[in-house]
This record gives structure tokens, C-alpha cells and sequence, in this order.
């Protein structure tokens, strides 16, 4: 009888799922994984930081809607990997990140690289396991990938001890799971479809405010056919852009063109906000909230844990976002609409207002480059399939304003964890799932420092991404915010000076050019996407600009007398960055 290992299981359940790539970094902890890649057939994109990898599988997931895969070695392998698994965890992407362990046989006899690696992703995955019998890792992987795509989507953990991995049985006592998930996506109530499309058919001025469960449930079609259907204006948070293309004329950008105060003057703000499988957080709950304290609120989401999250929610829907799109659909189609005429055109003066905000920075100037003016000429020399990665401060918002997202998963940036760094891994990971797109990354240089490494990986594995570092030569949105905060000319850590990154991309087997004026910026993104070859631009943009969310989030708290005393000297009462004034004790 023929035996197989832990690695031989594991591989030939990651194919079942359909994973034809991992990402990882080697440890011989997992030389038996490796050993039935090559085997298979399946890619092995080794990465230069274990926290990359984990980003590399986050970014993955976020770009194709399904599980990215990564595998990291014991102990420093595994702690390397939890920036990347807490990211992916606020942002609720399904990821599986497997690691290796020490021996069970060892278990207190302090072995190499032995910590408690359970008790520490615990926290950050939606579900955590550690194998003990090898015949059971296919029963495991199977339960993995339920977990982090059934309900809402999420990361996990499958720990596999090097005794239990290496171990050999016999091949017929092992079970492949083949039926382990739902058939079907769980719909709406009757009763509760019903009343969201009567009070549709009832407001003068609703909104959709999509998030990343659109795209989980890929119900892209679905949210344009029944903004279609219904007159409805949409607007997406970052995971979900693209989902109705951005120039469609019903699609309204970010949350924010809801905002009261943009509407003050106006007609009245929205009166019905359907909330479409995003959570109620940082711009939905709360006193930072967009939404009109007025307006009836209907929340849709895959689990019903979320459902009235930080605020009271008029109805409450639990159900997959795809599902409800169809069924809606369904309902709606001998229905009559109001147009909702006006609204539109009030929320097309506000998305035109920041369409054109920066129209005088686009014009040639002298000195340092506006990041307006990179942004926009990025935006204007990239195709309208490219993939866009945007990391960094300031820099993800100026890249944010100036790009038009016309199909899902073209667009990524950072999520509520906030977290710097993921732009180079989560660029490697999309033009490893879309080989024939444009794939572009811009990185502010502060980003830049945290996984630059990956330069290397993306030379040594051929993935030619255009990468472009907004080199303001400080931490931009930290350093304006303690000026604005402090005074200007008064700051403390936030400065970072010169640096050569197109000369560091070059020693790490990339090409790379400093670009200094702003009529170079776009023959330089040419010559870079038409090279075949991973490239760094360095462009050299003004340090003085403040990037407008910038300044609004810290000058919000700074009016009156506290602006003549910087909360610096005084700490009486401070103003706390996103979060405005508040008194200490």
C-alpha cells in the first residue's frame, strides 16, 4: 500500500480548492509542503519578508474574490505574518495563512522556535486550528476554507506541528473531503424584502453605500441592474469600487457625497441609506457618521452580529448581498420608480466639485512636483482595465481622488487597520492573478521603507509592476498633522529626507528613475510599463502640500484660542489625530 505525507494531503487539498499558487517564505518546517508543489505543479512565489507573504495572500483575495493562500515557517515565520492576517481580519478578506510549528514530541522542552502560536492569531482570524493527526489535515484545509469564505468572508489559521507535516500513512485511510459548504447563499425574508422596497419606492433623495460584500458575493452586475431598476445613486467604500463602474452616471464615488453638510444648502440630504454588506464604522456609526441623523436606515449583511453595529438600524436584513440584489431584481422589475431626478443632480455637483478640485495643480509649474499633478497623470496614462495599488498616507488619498474604478478588484488600498506597507505585496499578488493587466503601485516614501525588499521578489519571479514613490521626503500626513496640530515649522519624527529608492530598486534587480519635473512624469510611466521589467520611479513631489483629508481631520478640533496654544506645550486638552479635541484628566 502506498503512504503519502502531510505535505502530499495538504497540496492535493489546496488543488481541490482550486489553489494553483502560495505564497511564502522557506523554513524547513515545510519542506514537505514544497516538496508536493513541485509535484503538482503548484507556483512557489517566495517573498523576502514573511509579512509580505501574508500580504501577498490578502491582496490576492482582494483582486480575484477568492482565498489567497499563504505558508510561513515556525515561530518568526508566524509572528512575521500577523500585520498581514490582522489586516486582513478588519477588512474581512478571506485569506488561509498555514504555518509550522515545532514538534508535538517536544512540546515544554523549549525546541527551536516553539511559541504559542495559536494564543497569538487567535485574536486576529476568524477561525484557528492546530493539526495532531496527520491523516485529518485534508478534513482541516476543507474546514479552513468554509470558514474563511461562509458568512463573512475572513482569515484563518491552520498550525501544522513539523511531527504531524512529515509523518507518513497510508494513503486509503485518508478521507478528501468533497461536499463542505453551502449550495446556496442565504436570501432575505419575505417580509423584510418587501418593506425595503416599499420604503424605496417611497424616498425622494435614498443612497446605496456598498461595501466589500458586493464584491465577495461578486454581485457586480447585480448592484448596477438594481440601481438601474430603481434610480438609486450608488456609493462604495474602497473594497467595493468598481462594483458599478465609476462612470456610470448613477455611481457617486465614496461615501462622503452623502454628507450632510455637502447637501446643506442644496434640496435636503439623503432621507433612505441602504447599507449593502458594509459595516457601520469610522464613516457610518457614530459622530463621524455621513449619514443624516433624519434618514431611515436599511442595513443588509451577511451576519447578524453586524446588523446595528454602533447605530439603531430601522431594518435589519440578514442575508448574502448577491442574493438580495437577485431577488430585489426580481421584485422590482414591474415597479415604478421615482427618477429621483434632482438628487442625482445634487449629488453630481458634489462629485464633480472633487472631480475638479485640483484642476489648477495639473498645469505646469516650477519646483517639486504637485501630488495632484502625479496622481492625475497616472490616472491619464494608465488603461481603463489597469490594476491600481495605492499605498500610503496622503498618498493613498491623492491616488484614491484621481482614479476612475470601472470594474472590481482593479482598485486597492488600505482598510480599518490602516495599515502601511501593503502596496508593494499586494502589486505582486495582482499581476500574479492577472498576468496580461497594467498593474500599478504608488507608495508614499514613508510606505516605502516597510516591505521594499520585495523588489527582489518581484524581479527574481518576473512580475513587472510599475511601482511609484511619492518622495515628499517625510511622513506627509504625520508631519502636516503636527504642524497643523503644533504650528508650523514644529514637528518631531516625521522627517525622512533624500533617499535613492530607484537606486536601491536597481541593486534588488529592478529598473529604476528619478523624475524631478512634472512634464517627465508621464514619458517615465511609459517607458516603465513598456520595459517587461519590474520598475521604481522616484518622483520628487512638494512637501508643503497638504493632501485635504489631511487637514480636515486635524483642523476640525483646532479653531478659536486652541490654535494660539499648540496642544504640544499643553496637554491640558489635545486634539487627537482622526479624532478631533478632547479633554485629558
Amino acid at each position: 500500500m502506498a503512504k503519502i505525507d502531510g505535505g502530499e494531503m495538504l497540496v492535493k487539498a489546496l488543488e481541490h480548492e482550486g489553489i494553483r499558487e502560495i505564497f511564502t517564505l522557506h523554513g524547513g518546517h515545510l519542506d514537505a509542503i514544497y516538496a508536493a508543489c513541485a509535484r503538482h505543479g503548484l507556483r512557489v512565489i517566495d517573498t523576502r519578508h514573511e509579512q509580505a507573504a501574508a500580504h501577498m495572500a490578502d491582496g490576492w483575495a482582494r483582486t480575484t474574490g477568492r482565498p489567497g493562500v499563504a505558508i510561513v515557517t515556525a515561530g518568526p515565520g508566524v509572528t512575521d505574518a500577523v500585520t498581514g492576517a490582522a489586516n486582513a481580519y478588519m477588512d474581512s478578506i478571506p485569506m488561509i495563512l498555514i504555518g509550522g510549528r515545532s514538534p508535538l514530541a517536544d512540546d515544554d522542552r523549549l525546541p527551536l522556535q516553539a511559541v504559542d502560536q495559536m494564543g497569538i492569531l487567535r485574536p486576529i482570524t476568524k477561525w484557528a486550528r492546530s493539526v495532531t493527526h496527520t491523516e485529518r489535515i485534508p478534513e482541516y484545509v476543507a474546514a479552513a476554507f468554509r470558514h474563511a469564505v461562509s458568512g463573512r468572508p475572513g482569515p484563518v489559521f491552520l498550525e501544522l506541528p513539523i511531527d504531524v507535516l512529515f509523518a507518513r500513512v497510508e494513503e486509503e485511510n485518508v478521507q478528501f473531503p468533497n461536499d463542505y459548504r453551502p449550495k446556496a447563499p442565504a436570501g432575505p425574508g419575505r417580509d423584510a424584502l418587501k418593506q425595503a422596497l416599499s420604503w424605496l419606492r417611497e424616498a425622494k433623495r435614498p443612497s446605496i453605500l456598498a461595501g466589500g460584500g458586493v464584491w465577495f458575493a461578486q454581485a457586480a452586475e447585480e448592484l448596477t441592474r438594481f440601481a438601474e431598476l430603481t434610480h438609486t445613486p450608488v456609493m462604495t467604500n474602497s473594497k467595493a469600487r468598481g462594483s458599478i463602474s465609476e462612470e456610470h452616471p448613477l455611481a457617486f464615488g465614496g461615501f462622503g457625497a452623502i454628507h450632510p453638510a455637502a447637501h446643506a444648502n442644496n434640496g435636503g440630504a439623503a432621507d433612505l441609506v441602504i447599507l449593502l454588506g458594509t459595516r457601520i464604522g469610522l464613516f457610518t456609526g457614530g459622530r463621524n457618521s455621513v449619514i443624516p441623523r433624519g434618514a431611515r436606515v436599511i442595513q443588509i449583511d451577511i451576519e447578524p452580529e453586524e446588523i446595528g453595529r454602533n447605530r439603531d438600524i430601522e431594518l435589519g436584513i440578514v442575508s448574502d448581498c448577491g442574493e438580495f440584489l437577485r431577488q430585489a431584481i426580481e421584485a422590482s422589475k414591474n415597479v415604478k420608480f421615482d427618477p429621483h431626478q434632482q438628487w442625482t443632480e445634487q449629488l453630481g455637483v458634489v462629485r464633480d466639485a472633487a472631480r475638479h478640485r485640483f484642476d489648477d495643480a495639473l498645469k505646469d509649474r516650477r519646483g517639486p512636483i504637485h501630488p495632484a499633478r502625479m496622481a492625475h497623470d497616472i490616472a491619464k496614462t494608465l488603461s481603463s482595465n489597469a490594476i491600481v495599488v495605492a499605498d500610503g498616507g496622503e498618498t493613498a488619498a491623492w491616488m484614491s481622488n484621481a482614479w476612475t474604478a470601472r470594474y472590481p478588484g482593479r482598485f486597492l488600498s488600505h482598510g480599518y487597520l490602516g495599515c502601511l506597507g501593503i502596496g508593494l505585496p499586494f502589486a505582486l499578488a495582482c499581476k500574479v492573478a492577472h498576468p496580461n493587466r497594467e498593474v500599478l503601485c504608488i507608495i508614499g516614501d514613508g510606505s516605502a521603507g516597510l516591505n521594499f525588499s520585495e523588489f527582489h521578489t518581484a524581479a527574481k519571479h518576473n512580475l513587472p509592476v510599475t511601482v511609484v514613490i511619492n518622495n515628499d521626503q517625510q511622513w506627509g500626513m504625520s508631519k502636516h498633522g503636527q504642524e497643523l496640530m503644533w504650528g508650523k515649522g514644529r514637528h518631531m519624527a516625521t522627517d525622512l529626507g533624500m533617499v535613492h529608492y530607484e537606486r536601491a530598486a536597481e541593486g534588488l534587480g529592478a529598473q529604476g528613475e528619478l523624475v524631478e519635473r512634472d512634464s517627465d512624469i508621464i514619458p517615465a510611466l511609459k517607458r516603465a510599463m513598456a520595459s517587461g521589467r519590474p520598475t521604481c520611479l522616484n518622483l520628487i513631489t512638494d512637501r508643503e502640500v497638504i493632501e485635504p483629508g489631511t487637514l480636515a481631520m486635524y483642523s476640525a478640533g483646532l479653531t478659536g484660542t486652541r490654535a494660539e496654544k499648540p496642544a504640544l506645550d499643553d496637554t491640558s486638552e489635545t486634539v487627537l489625530p482622526y479624532y478631533g479635541k478632547r479633554k485629558l484628566d
